[in-house]
C-alpha cells in the first residue's frame, strides 16, 4: 500500500476538512527535499512525545528503562 493511500485514510479529528486541505496541497507542493525534511521533523516530534510519555508514566525508570520501554512500544521489540 503506497503512502498516499495511508495518509488518505487516516483521519485527523483534529484539523478541521478545510484546514486538512490546506495542509495537504502545501505538501504536495513542497519539493522532495521539504518533505524529506517535515518527515524528519514529524519522527522527532513523535519520538520525543512517545519519551515523554513513558517518563510521565514511569518517573522512577532510569534512562536504560526509558529506551527499552520506547523500543518495546515502538518497535516491539522484546515481546
Amino acid at each position: 500500500m503506497s503512502w498516499r493511500a495511508i495518509v488518505s485514510n487516516v483521519a485527523v479529528s483534529d484539523t478541521r476538512p478545510r484546514a486538512a486541505a490546506i495542509q495537504l496541497d502545501l505538501y504536495r507542493k513542497a519539493g522532495p527535499s521539504r518533505r524529506a525534511q517535515i518527515a524528519v521533523e514529524l519522527s522527532d516530534a513523535v519520538r520525543e512525545t512517545t519519551l515523554a510519555g513513558i517518563r510521565r508514566r514511569h518517573p522512577d525508570y532510569t534512562a536504560e528503562e526509558v529506551k527499552a520501554d520506547f523500543l518495546r512500544i515502538v518497535y516491539r521489540v522484546g515481546e
